[in-house]
């Protein structure tokens, strides 16, 4: 959890930071135009890519000791210091391209599902003499909700659709490091990462090869009980 409220906090003062750099917008007009929508989706991908690095390390996150080590390797590892201490570590350029395609097409699937969830009328579900004499209080109940709602349809998704992509990524970042898999069927072993990915095309034709299409919804049990 704490790596995650890491991340989050880099992603928001990165994106902070290069808006006030940089012409390009943080937020979209209702009147846009397919330029101010280039520039916001580049300021995204800007983003995604300052903050690829701690993005990286979360997921590598076991003990205090473990993260110090990842940490502190790569650091030397963005900078081209240092041996790695695996040869199956992916350089960052590698790194690059599946995680800002997949940030920002789940930033815009996200959005357009907000979007239209929000444009849906809202349905009353109290009678018109509790509407009348609450109307105030009951509108913003309803329009904070519908928030919320559309809010954890556009989550949920785009993490379905995008899951694959996402179990892609995530491979690619965690090959070569420290990262250990629990076995959730026996419970009492562990499964190294042993995989020898040279990049997202190889990742993905390994992973239709040796484990089929079910292999890119490894995990997606978890994914649904959270």
């Amino acid at each position: 959890m704490g790596s995650t409220f890491i991340v989050q906090g880099v992603t928001l003062e990165a994106e902070g930071i290069i808006s006030v750099f940089t012409p390009l917008p943080r937020e979209i007009s209702h009147r846009w135009t397919p330029t101010q929508i280039g520039e916001h989706l580049l300021l995204k991908a800007l983003t995604y890519i300052v903050a690829m690095r701690f993005y990286s390390a979360s997921l590598t996150e076991t003990v205090q000791s473990e993260v110090m080590r990842d940490n502190t390797e790569g650091i030397a590892r963005v900078i081209g210091l240092g041996v790695p201490h695996s040869q199956r570590l992916l350089p960052f350029p590698s790194l690059i391209f599946s995680t800002v395609l997949h940030g920002v097409l789940h930033y815009v699937t996200s959005s357009i599902i907000q979007k239209f969830v929000l444009l849906i009328p809202k349905r009353k579900t109290y009678n018109s003499h509790l509407a009348e004499s609450s109307s105030p209080v009951w509108s913003m109940l309803d329009a904070y909700f519908l928030k919320l709602i559309a809010n954890f349809a556009a989550s949920l998704c785009s993490d379905v659709l995008l899951f694959p992509l996402e179990t892609v990524s995530h491979g690619l970042h965690v090959q070569g490091t420290h990262t250990v898999t629990d076995s959730t069927d026996l419970g009492y072993e562990v499964f190294p990462t042993n995989t020898q990915y040279e990049g997202m095309r190889d990742c993905i034709n390994t992973i239709k090869q040796e484990e089929g299409v079910l292999g890119f919804y490894k995990g997606f049990g978890g994914f649904i009980i959270q």
